[in-house]
C-alpha cells in the first residue's frame, strides 16, 4: 500500500512541479508525502504546521485538482504534520498559535556559550514576528539552518529596507551555532567583505584573507548588492563561492533586490546567486506590524494594549517609522506616568506626520549639537570622548530609525564613518533604551527640535 501511495504522490508532485516556481516547489512541496487515501479522503503529511498553513491557503485547490485527476475521484484533502521528528530538533513555533494571526514567541532560547562576532544573540527565529508577508522566507531560512549545505545553496533573501532580512540571516547563524558551536560561521556585510579584500591587497596578504572565507562552514553576506561594480571584490567572491559550494558549505545572501536586478553584477556571479533558492520578503502587513509593536513594547517593559498597537499599525506602513512611534509612546509612559490610550497613539501619529514633512538629516545633527552643547565639527570629527560618542550614537539612532537612512548614508553624514561603527552605535542605543528612560527623553527632545 505504501508503495502505491508513494507512486501516486510522485505523479502528483511531478505535475505540480510544472505549475509552480522552483522556489515554491522546493520549499513547500518537496518534503511532503501522501500517507493515506481511504474513501475519497487523501491525507498529506508536511514538515511543519507553517508549511501546512501555506499549502492550505495557497495551493489547496491545485493539490486537490491534481489528485482528483490521477485517481478519477472527487477527493477531499487533509493535511497533517509529519510524525517523525529528530529528537534534537525543536518545532519551529508553537503549533497552538492562532494560524490566521501574526506569530511571535516571547521566550528567548537559552543562549549558547560563547559569542558569534557581529551577530546579535537576540536575533533568533523565536523572536521574529511572522505573518503572510515573510512566511516563505522564514520557512526557507529555517530549512537551511536545519539542513546546512544540502537544501537551498545559496539561500538568497531580498526585500526593501526594514523588513527583517538581517534578522533572518542572523537567526540562521544563531541556530547553526546553537547546534554546532564548533562550526566556522562568518556573518559579514558586503561593505566589510569589500574592506577585507581591499586591505588584503594593500598589505599583500590575500592568502590569509582567502583562507578565512574559504574555510567557513556557513558564510552569510548582508546587503550583497553593494559589491556591484567592484570587479576585484566580485572575482574574489566568485572563487570563494565555488570553493564553498563544492565543499558542501552553506552560503546565505541578502539584498534589496533579486540578482537579476543588481546592476554591474557580473553575469557569472548573478548566475551563482540564482542557483539555489531566491525568496523575497514583502513589506510587513497589518498583522505583522501589530505583532512587531507588541514585541518591542514588551522589550521596553510596557504592556501595550492591542487596540493602541492596531491604531499605530493601521497608519504607519514601515518598520522604521513604527519603532519611532513606539519610542514616543514608551517615553510618555515612563517619564509622565500616563496611561496608554488610543488618544496617545493618535497624538503620536500627528507627530510622525509633522516629522515626515519637515525632518532633514542636517536638522537632526544641528539640533543634537544644540541639545548637548557641541559643534557639528566635533560630532563629525575623530575624537572619542564619552560625551561625543554618546551624542554621535544617538544621532545615528535617530537618522537610522526615525528618518530611515541606510547605515552607509548615516556614516557619510557623520564624517565618513563605516557601516560597522554606525550599526554598533544604533544597536547600543536600542539596548540602553530599555534600561535608561532618560535616554528616550533626550531623543524626543532632539526630534521635537527638528520639527520646530
Amino acid at each position: 500500500m505504501a508503495q502505491e501511495l508513494n507512486a501516486l504522490w510522485a505523479k502528483v508532485l511531478g505535475e505540480i512541479e510544472t505549475e509552480v516556481s522552483k522556489a515554491i516547489f522546493l520549499t513547500l512541496f518537496k518534503n511532503t508525502s501522501l500517507i493515506s487515501f481511504e474513501e475519497k479522503v487523501a491525507t498529506v503529511a508536511a514538515p511543519s504546521p507553517m508549511v501546512i498553513d501555506l499549502l492550505n491557503k495557497r495551493y489547496h485547490l491545485l493539490i486537490k485538482k491534481t489528485l482528483s485527476k490521477h485517481t478519477n475521484q472527487n477527493i477531499e484533502l487533509i493535511f497533517t504534520p509529519k510524525i517523525h521528528q529528530p529528537a534534537t530538533k525543536k518545532q519551529p513555533f508553537d503549533s497552538s498559535a492562532e494560524k490566521n494571526g501574526p506569530l511571535f514567541i516571547e521566550e528567548k532560547p537559552t543562549p549558547p556559550a560563547g559569542h558569534l562576532p557581529r551577530v546579535r544573540p537576540d536575533f533568533t527565529f523565536q523572536t521574529l514576528a511572522v505573518s503572510s508577508s515573510n512566511q516563505l522566507a522564514y520557512v526557507s531560512a529555517q530549512t537551511v539552518a536545519n539542513n546546512l549545505g544540502s537544501s537551498y545553496n545559496p539561500l538568497f533573501i531580498y526585500g526593501p529596507v526594514g523588513v527583517g532580512k538581517t534578522h533572518l540571516m542572523q537567526a540562521v547563524a544563531n541556530a547553526v551555532y546553537q547546534k554546532h558551536p564548533s562550526y566556522k560561521i562568518i556573518y559579514i556585510t558586503s561593505e566589510e567583505f569589500t574592506n577585507e579584500v581591499v586591505e588584503a591587497i594593500k598589505t599583500n596578504d590575500t592568502g590569509r584573507m582567502k583562507k578565512r572565507f574559504r574555510s567557513a562552514s556557513l558564510l552569510l553576506i548582508d546587503d550583497v548588492q553593494f559589491i556591484a561594480g567592484k570587479d576585484r571584490v566580485q572575482e574574489e567572491l566568485f572563487h570563494t563561492f565555488n570553493i564553498l559550494i563544492d565543499a558542501g558549505s552553506q552560503i546565505a545572501l541578502s539584498s534589496d533586490r533579486p540578482p537579476s536586478e543588481i546592476k554591474k553584477l557580473e553575469t557569472r556571479l548573478a548566475s551563482r546567486f540564482s542557483g539555489g533558492l531566491t525568496v523575497d520578503i514583502e513589506p510587513p502587513d497589518f498583522e505583522l506590524r501589530t505583532a512587531i509593536l507588541l514585541i518591542k513594547a514588551r522589550k521596553h517593559g510596557i504592556d501595550l494594549p492591542i487596540e493602541v498597537a492596531k491604531t499605530l499599525a493601521e497608519n504607519i506602513g514601515d518598520t522604521r517609522s513604527l519603532e519611532g512611534a513606539l519610542l514616543r509612546v514608551v517615553t510618555q509612559v515612563k517619564t509622565a506616568g500616563e496611561d496608554i490610550t488610543i488618544e496617545m497613539a493618535r497624538q503620536t501619529l500627528n507627530v510622525k506626520q509633522e516629522e515626515n514633512n519637515h525632518a532633514h538629516p542636517d536638522d537632526v545633527i544641528k539640533n543634537a549639537c544644540l541639545f548637548y552643547g557641541l559643534k557639528p565639527t566635533q560630532i563629525k570629527g575623530p575624537r572619542r570622548e564619552a560625551s561625543l560618542v554618546k551624542a554621535r550614537q544617538i544621532i545615528m539612532f535617530i537618522l537610522k530609525k526615525e528618518l530611515g537612512l541606510s547605515f552607509t548614508e548615516v556614516g557619510n553624514m557623520l564624517g565618513g564613518r563605516d557601516h560597522t561603527t554606525v550599526m554598533h552605535g544604533v544597536e547600543k542605543i536600542e539596548r540602553l533604551l530599555s534600561t535608561k528612560p532618560q535616554l528616550a527623553t533626550e531623543i524626543v527632545g532632539i526630534t521635537k527640535g527638528v520639527r520646530g
